[in-house]
């Protein structure tokens, strides 16, 4: 019996080493992603390194650049893999303690968070707190299991299993050995062997020798068809281990020389990597030796050719040099002369300006300084009803030069952009009836029906002092182009959740196509004088529009001769919250 047990350590020793060897940083397409995740992030010098050192094994490396990575600004993603690449190289270099810090900081958010939990399991496993290992491993079988990466699975399976087998829990550690071997039954694998060694051992534990000895003589045989020199040592050892216990020593020394010649093999093959490792790099020094010849060669040739690229770069800026000047010159030509053109046209909009303006002005002086003299005379005669109608005829020639000078004004800020606009909730009713107030004379004058049918519950978004404008010169024009006893009608409509329709309806003398396109043609200061001295300079219809605009409004005209004019605005209403 104690020979037995003597021996059994002997096979234990190799289960361990067997569980430890499986993959841990993940399958190949962990080290995909990361290859992937580095090229999308080319300026991240440091985390491009750090994966290249990391997928090369090289674990010093990888925490150098790493921690490099993690001191400059990097997003939480390069973080998160920066400190699974530490965590897993600290691992690598037995620093436990250190490795828990580096694997505690990734957040669960982390796209491979259970190759943490995974390494974490080892950690435990290591530290020999079996009961947590599991633990960890259990929450990582999941996401493992989800990639059907069957050397990921084995690995699981196996160390899970070498747990239980330290607890001595042996029903659940020969559960997870058989998963284990039944991964992939029809195919020869290091994972289907590493496993029969394992239920071997669990049930050589147990004094079961029977069914020990059955899965240490299938993993010998199943490692005859690999070429792993070091399983193949390991299969042919345990045999010879059995063998002695059986009292047969004569297979236990076939087997033990088989072992030791496996060993051999093994050193061989380790030998010739060596050898051929230091051929390699003998032959890297050698090449390095002829690229350094060929770099001072090279350096010779490009110091001649740099001298002749240089005086051609030299050439060919001077000549670009003078292409772009010439080229801004006749730019800037063009420039001048678009800007004549347009000081031309302001100059011409503003003489036709004046030229309007101080006729109308001139007239309306005129008739005032003829009215005043027939006032005058009337006075005389004291003929009392004729004195009343001059003096009304000169309040409306003064009123109308005012509107002028007025319109002029506003006009004129308008354009220096002097004019301040505020805007605010405006309830629209109540500026109908400021505007129908300051008209009532003239409304009263001609015997003009004014209806004011505007919603009471409209509320617009405008500035307050442009609108009064808008609607006064809209009012005026009604009035002017109004018959006696004519109607004038402001009303709205509701087309639009956000805006307010206003129309102002007269039945009046209306306008033709013509004079519609003229009065709303983009870009004309003002509209042509007729014949009819009542058809005004359109300086007032100009400001209107702009001041429409400015209040992000619109404005549509519909008429037709002798049946009147539609002007159609709209306006934003204000917003209500809720």
């Amino acid at each position: 019996m104690i020979q037995k047990i003597h021996n059994f350590l002997l096979l234990f020793v190799f289960l361990p080493s067997i569980a430890l060897s499986q993959q841990e940083k993940g399958s190949d397409y962990f080290s995909i992603a990361i290859q992937k995740k580095a090229q999308s992030y080319k300026s991240e010098i440091n985390f491009k390194k750090a994966q290249y050192f990391f997928l090369k094994e090289e674990w010093d490396s990888t925490l150098v650049y790493s921690m490099k990575q993690l001191n400059s600004n990097s997003d939480l993603e390069i973080k998160e893999y920066c400190h699974y690449f530490r965590g897993f190289s600290l691992k690598k270099k037995s620093l436990y303690t250190e490795a828990l810090i580096e694997f505690d900081l990734i957040n669960k958010s982390f796209q491979y968070y259970y190759l943490v939990d995974y390494n974490i399991g080892h950690l435990f496993h290591f530290e020999k707190k079996f009961k947590k290992a599991i633990l960890y491993f259990l929450k990582a079988e999941t996401e493992i299991l989800n990639h059907k990466d069957e050397s990921e699975i084995a690995g699981l399976y196996t160390n899970i299993g070498i747990c239980y087998l330290h607890l001595n829990q042996f029903s659940k550690a020969e559960f997870y050995f058989k998963k284990d071997a039944l991964l992939n039954p029809k195919q020869i694998t290091k994972s289907v062997i590493r496993s029969n060694i394992n239920i071997a051992g669990l049930y050589y534990e147990q004094y079961k020798d029977k069914q020990a000895i059955y899965y240490f003589k299938k993993a010998y045989t199943l490692s005859k068809n690999i070429k792993d020199f070091d399983l193949k040592q390991t299969a042919a050892f345990n045999m010879a281990v059995v063998e002695e216990n059986r009292s047969n020593y004569k297979k236990a020394l076939a087997y033990r020389k088989e072992a030791e010649d496996w060993k051999d093999s093994l050193n061989n093959q380790n030998k010739i990597w060596a050898v051929a490792d230091y051929e390699k790099k003998f032959a890297v020094a050698q090449k390095q030796k002829q690229i350094k010849v060929l770099e001072v060669e090279n350096k010779l040739k490009n110091t001649q050719r740099n001298g002749f690229f240089f005086a051609a770069i030299g050439l060919l800026l001077i000549l670009t040099g003078g292409v772009y000047l010439y080229g801004q010159k006749v730019k800037n030509t063009k420039i001048i002369v678009l800007q004549k053109n347009k000081l031309d046209e302001l100059n011409a909009t503003k003489d036709q300006l004046f030229s309007i303006v101080s006729h109308d002005l001139r007239s309306s002086v005129n008739a005032l300084k003829t009215s005043n003299a027939k006032l005058s005379a009337t006075l005389e005669t004291k003929n009392y009803d004729e004195l009343n109608q001059l003096i009304i005829q000169n309040s409306t020639i003064a009123n109308g030069a005012y509107s002028l000078l007025d319109n002029l004004l506003h006009w004129a800020m308008l354009q220096t952009k002097q004019l301040y606009f505020h805007k605010e909730s405006v309830h629209l009713y109540s500026v109908i009836q400021q505007i129908e107030y300051n008209y009532k004379p003239l409304i009263l004058d001609k015997a003009i029906t004014f209806e004011n049918s505007v919603s009471k519950n409209i509320f617009i978004f405008v500035d307050l002092d442009s609108l009064k404008i808008i609607l006064r010169n809209l009012l005026d024009n009604a009035i002017k182009f109004s018959d006696e006893n004519g109607t004038v009608n402001f009303y709205t409509q509701e087309t639009d959740p956000d805006f307010c329709e206003l129309i102002i309806h007269d039945n009046g003398i209306g306008m033709n196509e013509n004079t519609i396109k003229e009065l709303l043609q983009e870009g004309e200061i003002l509209a042509k004088k007729n014949n009819s001295e009542i058809i005004g300079t359109g300086l007032g219809m100009q400001l209107c529009k702009q001041m429409i605009k400015k209040n992000s409004g619109t404005i549509a005209i519909e008429s037709e001769l002798n049946k009147g004019t539609k002007m159609i605005l709209t306006f934003p209403k204000t917003r209500t919250n809720g």
